[in-house]
């Protein structure tokens, strides 16, 4: 029988809430703290502010129970064994990660420390951060025999990102002191053990008993660099592919067999070889952009970096030039968009290559009607619906009439369209696919003008893609 450890977390963001939830799951105790009184009145009343699968079940398993939401952060604390600091690191004027929350967050517990605390890094951060919390700790008054600090950075998807938490990858933890590399494998014990997954009760995924989540211990500065290092080189792939698709456009190849054949390759492999409008969320732009910052805070030139930010930007503009080829002008065009996320699978709207795109059809005077399966209340928040913006909740009603359907996230939802009743309900049969959801071929067979990523583009007649009727 694993012992339960009693957790503080502070942030109820993507991180704080799923930690909150994925840790109460596996057998502890977590108080979660926010200073977002609304929030936490949603919380506790049952809602969930954030799209992410399993996580409104576990949050309504285990709340009230295992699960408690508060403001006061110096009673989290003195309640706790370990604090997690999951709290937003937003990228500053200059590139670099602002850490003024940390910076808040870990003064207030360090004013409330009265016995032994591990705190914990889970926010992605910087290298050399671990040290500053560590000194903001000391300045406070704390003796160093009362704390330390560690790094365990998350490697979570948003829209899996209860199930990379259950069945991960690795879990790394970063820690120059044996009592703290303890506690958190004591965490984490009922996972690397096996012990969840012979529960009975868990959530769906890869790992189970005999195939656990490995462990790797490290120091706080290695752990802090995987967890940029990650997700720049993930960024980097993404820019790459889309590169590659811009050449097999070009050439007349199709991206799909290429990037079947790269995946093939063990040293490869297959994920985050799909070639599309963008990387956006809340993690890669800034990620990348804060890794470059501390490369050259350090002396080290990362130009590489700078390429994968100027390809990512240079794949939307190419993007929305496709649009303009398939309409020719866009003032009064009615456009149908589906998908506004980042990506599918999440309502999250931040650094969204979708948004980017519906702005600057606006800008050129076309007339929107967009849908999401998550993330429409969060899109109005930024671009107010209007006369010529409207929000649907249904994909055919965004396609209605309109003269081109244009598609910007991967929703499953999205590629099991009925192909007819689209075709039907398109004033014209234009589809311009910015995540290659659908095979050219049978779209043609349907009768479409279908354009996408890094594929030859094709169209059922000459005359469907200057605008007339297909039936």
């Amino acid at each position: 029988m694993h012992q339960q450890i009693s957790i503080a977390v502070v942030g109820s963001g993507y991180v704080g809430l799923v930690a909150t939830a994925c840790f109460a799951e596996i057998g502890h105790r977590v108080i979660c703290v926010d200073n977002d009184e609304a929030k936490l009145r949603t919380l506790e009343a049952g809602g969930v502010p954030i799209h992410e699968e399993y996580l409104p079940e576990l949050l309504s398993r285990h709340r009230g129970h295992s699960i408690e939401f508060t403001s006061d952060l110096r009673a989290a604390t003195r309640a706790a064994q370990a604090v997690f600091i999951a709290v937003g690191t937003p990228q500053s004027r200059t590139g670099s990660a602002d850490l003024s929350y940390v910076d808040a967050v870990a003064s207030e517990i360090a004013r409330s420390i009265d016995e032994y605390k591990i705190i914990v890094e889970k926010s992605t951060v910087p290298v050399y951060t671990n040290e500053w919390v560590r000194r903001v700790v000391e300045r406070n008054g704390v003796p160093r025999e009362l704390f330390d600090v560690a790094s365990n950075p998350e490697f979570l998807r948003e829209g899996t990102a209860v199930a990379d938490f259950i069945h991960a990858d690795r879990i790394v933890i970063g820690t120059d002191s044996d009592r703290a590399a303890d506690l958190l494998r004591r965490i984490y014990e009922p996972l690397t053990s096996g012990a969840y997954y012979r529960s009975g009760t868990t959530v769906p995924g890869c790992c189970s008993d005999a195939n656990r989540p490995p462990l790797l211990q490290t120091s706080t500065k290695a752990a802090e660099i995987i967890k940029h290092a990650s997700n720049a080189f993930l960024a980097t792939k993404i820019s790459f592919i889309n590169v590659v698709a811009n050449i097999c456009e070009a050439a007349g190849a199709d991206i799909e067999e290429v990037a079947r054949g790269m995946g093939m390759d063990t040293r490869i492999g297959p994920k985050f070889l799909r070639a599309g409008v963008g990387y956006g969320g809340s993690c890669f732009p800034k990620d990348v952009a804060a890794f470059r910052h501390v490369a050259e805070q350090l002396g080290v030139d990362f130009g590489l970096l700078k390429e994968v930010e100027k390809v990512n930007e240079e794949q939307k503009r190419r993007f929305f030039q496709k649009v303009r080829s398939a309409l020719w002008t866009f003032r009064g065009k009615k456009i149908g968009v589906l998908g506004l996320a980042f990506k599918g699978g999440t309502d999250d709207i931040r650094e969204s290559p979708a948004l980017d795109v519906v702005r600057q059809l606006l800008h050129e005077g076309s007339i929107i009607t967009a849908y999401d399966p998550a993330a429409t209340e969060r899109a109005k928040e930024v671009i107010p619906p209007a006369q010529n913006m409207r929000y649907v909740d249904d994909p055919y009603a965004a396609a209605q009439d309109a003269d081109a359907l244009v598609i910007l996230n991967e929703w499953q939802e999205f590629a099991e369209l009925d192909l007819k009743r689209l075709h039907y309900t398109l004033r014209y049969p234009i589809v311009i696919d910015g995540r290659n959801l659908f095979d050219p071929a049978k779209m043609t067979e349907h009768g479409f003008t279908y354009l996408s990523v890094g594929r030859p583009g094709l169209s059922h007649t000459r005359d469907a893609a200057v605008g007339q009727r297909v039936t």
